[in-house]
């Protein structure tokens, strides 16, 4: 698969502050490419230069092969976590007022379908509900028929209709070949969109993989998570105090209730489950994706 954009040991300092600290990857050609990290992890920073609109303080970012320019942001849609729009005006208005800024705009009815705007709009944009909201952002961000979109957490704040509702736009968008870099504070979301994700961190990279690679290699088996009350004197193989529980880690789930059985723990509240990528942040940040 041919590589979109390449970032090489690209950092960003503000005085004293290292925002993003050397961290170098690649993006395959019609991926979608997850960047992921707690709050202050460096995640909007970096794309913020990998969209042209900050400089990096060293380092290069590239898009098929070339160094980023004017030019670049032809090629390029993209839809930022709030974005002010003309009031008083409706949705049809509003995007044609946006394919006029382009030579070669998508045609009006392309954008309608692909992003599910019919039965909004003749709608005032002030009006939309938030998913409404995002389709129609998208659509803004579709209109240069872009070879790459930068979605900057497209759905915080949704229901989990409009959520899955807006997957189902994603998924259309990377059927056309279109690379579609995402940013999300939700696990589940990021599982099923993402084929590759990056995990920063304090502004470094931490992890890069797949999903399902990176679950594979940072853990094996299942998680049992117990509230820790009067645990705390128990030694437990592979455990940690996880906010009001106690997590422990087993490829060996027999054993390992015997043991809380013979250690006559109270086993109300206890919980088994399968590692998903919240408990990789929990591991690699000591923090939640949604802190």
């Amino acid at each position: 698969m041919n590589t979109i954009m390449r970032i090489e040991n690209l950092k960003k300092s503000y005085g004293n502050v290292k925002a993003v600290n050397g961290i170098s990857f690649s993006i395959p050609e019609g991926s979608c490419f997850g960047l992921l990290g707690p709050n202050g992890a460096g995640k909007t920073t970096t794309i913020e230069m990998m969209e042209g609109i900050l400089s990096p303080t060293s380092g290069k970012v590239y898009f098929r092969g070339k160094k980023i320019d004017n030019h670049f942001k032809k090629k390029v849609g993209i839809q930022f976590q709030s974005t002010a729009l003309p009031e008083f005006i409706t949705v049809k208005e509003t995007l044609e007022m946006f394919r006029s800024f382009y030579p070669k705009p998508r045609t009006l009815d392309e954008i309608i379908e692909i992003c599910s705007l019919t039965d909004i709009i003749d709608r005032d944009n002030r009006k939309l509900s938030g998913g409404q909201r995002q389709r129609m952002l998208l659509g803004l961000a579709i209109i240069p028929h872009p070879e790459m979109v930068f979605l900057d957490e497209p759905t915080t704040g949704l229901d989990p209709q409009a959520r899955r509702n807006f997957w189902n736009l994603i998924d259309r968008i990377k059927a056309e070949n279109t690379t579609v870099l995402l940013t999300t504070h939700y696990m589940e979301e990021a599982e099923i969109l993402c084929d590759q994700i990056a995990i920063m961190d304090h502004g470094k990279l931490l992890e890069l993989d797949t999903p399902a690679k990176l679950l594979t290699t940072h853990f094996n088996g299942v998680i049992v998570r117990i509230p820790h009350s009067g645990l705390l004197d128990f030694n437990f193989e592979n455990s940690a105090v996880i906010g009001d529980f106690l997590e422990i880690t087993t490829n060996n789930l027999d054993r390992t209730m015997k043991e809380l059985l013979e250690a006559k723990v109270n086993l109300e509240g206890l919980i088994i489950k399968k590692p998903n990528l919240d408990d990789l942040f929990l591991k690699l940040t000591g923090a939640s994706l949604r802190s």
